[in-house]
This record gives structure tokens, sequence and C-alpha cells, in this order.
């Protein structure tokens, strides 16, 4: 496990979503699991590991105040200055909006969707993805595999390119819906929305992006890992900003 800096440490005892929530405005992003990229996450074991204080915190209890998988439905139905999905490594992260704009400058770069695409930096079943949740406000994962026709044997590519989009930062969770029974009652897993960043965040976020230098960005997000986590390898921490 990763020793985090003095400066942070006192901003790391977590035992409930609040100070979850606290530490997260503070650090302005984090992995969604436990640290095994060697970078930051507010949440420091796994799911299987015991945490290195005393806190009532565990995975997986359904616990909506002490349950870290339950605080990403909270993010998603509560905030609208925390964003979450696959952001690092191609894995689940939290980023908060004072930060995602120096993860913009960097990641697209002024680019827009179609630009990206003429370039020949989005995949075909990317494309699709996004033509589709762009056209709409917002989509649940299932909609977007029927509208865009995606069958169980694109399964593997469908996954691929919705965790690109949210890499390249063109597509965003944005809440979770259930199905709703005749009778009007929620029932079965919740599905996750997604709609596009741009109406996320909307346009101050895109404005402030795009008077930041890519390579100024860069500099401004390692700092802040390093102050995180001063052990944080320099090539995790390139594949970090950079996605």
């Amino acid at each position: 496990m990763k020793k985090i800096s003095d400066e942070i440490e006192g901003m790391n005892k977590i035992h409930n979503y609040d100070d979850f929530i606290e530490t997260l405005l503070t650090a302005g992003f984090s992995m969604g699991g436990s640290n095994d990229e060697g970078i930051y996450t507010i949440i420091n074991w796994a799911w299987n590991e015991q945490p290195t204080y005393e806190t009532p915190v565990k995975w997986f209890t359904g616990d909506p105040i002490t349950d870290p998988n339950a605080w990403i439905s909270r993010v998603l139905e509560e905030r609208n200055d925390i964003t979450y999905g696959k952001l690092f490594f191609k894995k689940s992260g939290y980023l908060t909006k004072e930060w995602f704009p120096y993860f913009l400058a960097v990641r697209r770069g002024g680019v827009g969707f179609d630009e990206a695409h003429d370039n020949g930096l989005i995949s075909h079943f990317a494309k699709r993805i996004y033509d589709i949740v762009s056209a709409n406000e917002t989509l649940a994962i299932e909609e977007i595999k029927r509208l865009g026709g995606f069958s169980r044997e694109n399964k593997s590519g469908f996954d691929r390119a919705l965790t690109e989009l949210q890499m390249k930062l063109f597509i965003s969770p944005c809440g979770r819906r259930y199905k709703v029974s005749r009778k009007g009652e929620e029932y079965g897993m919740a599905s996750t929305m997604f709609c596009t960043t741009e109406r996320f965040w909307g346009d101050e976020i895109f404005e402030k992006a795009a008077n930041i230098k890519p390579d100024k960005a860069v500099e401004k997000i390692r700092g802040q890992i390093l102050k995180l986590n001063p052990s944080a390898e320099d090539k995790k921490i390139k594949k970090f900003i950079l996605g």
C-alpha cells in the first residue's frame, strides 16, 4: 500500500459517505477501488482487505452511509460536481469539477468528436455509441445497445468502446435508473445512464479547458498526484493523466 503524504494524511481517515465526499473534493480525483495502480485512492483497501484504521466503512453491505459501492449510486444521483466512470487505466474512478478541465485539456486538447473520428482516433463501435448518446439527453446502457443494434456477439467490442469514450472524456455516466413494474414499483438492478460530457458539465467547463495548455495541465495534475502520493512512479503518473 502506498504511503500518503503528511499533508494529506489527516483527510484519509474515512468513516462515512460525507467524509469520502469531503476528501474527494480536496483531492480532486481518486481511483474507484484499491490503489493497485500506485497512484491514489481514498478507500485504499480492497473488498477482501482490512483497513489500516478503525472504521465502519465496509464494501458490499448495501449501506448508503458506509458502503463504498453504494456511494457510486449516490454520487451519480446526488452530485453535479463529481463525475464517476472508467476514467483511469480503463478502470473506474472519480473526478471533480475543479480538476475535470485539466484532464479535458490533456485528453481532448480542444478536439471535438467529429475531428477525432476523422483523424482515426475513434473506433467504429465508439462512433455508433456516441452518435446514439449525443442524439438523446440520457440513455440507459440497455437502450444504447438496442438503438445501436448491438448483439450479444458484440459484447466485448461494445464494452471496449464504452470504456474508450469515457477515457477520452466524450461520454459520462450521469445517473442510474431502475426498471418499473406495472404497479409503479422499482425492481431489479439499476442501469447506468449515459450522456455526453458536454451535457453533463455544460459550457463553462469546456471554456475553461480551452484556456489551459495541455503541458501546463499535465504539470498541474502531476503536482497534485505527488502531493497525494509522493511514491507514485513516473510511468504510472503519465498513463494516469494521458489515459
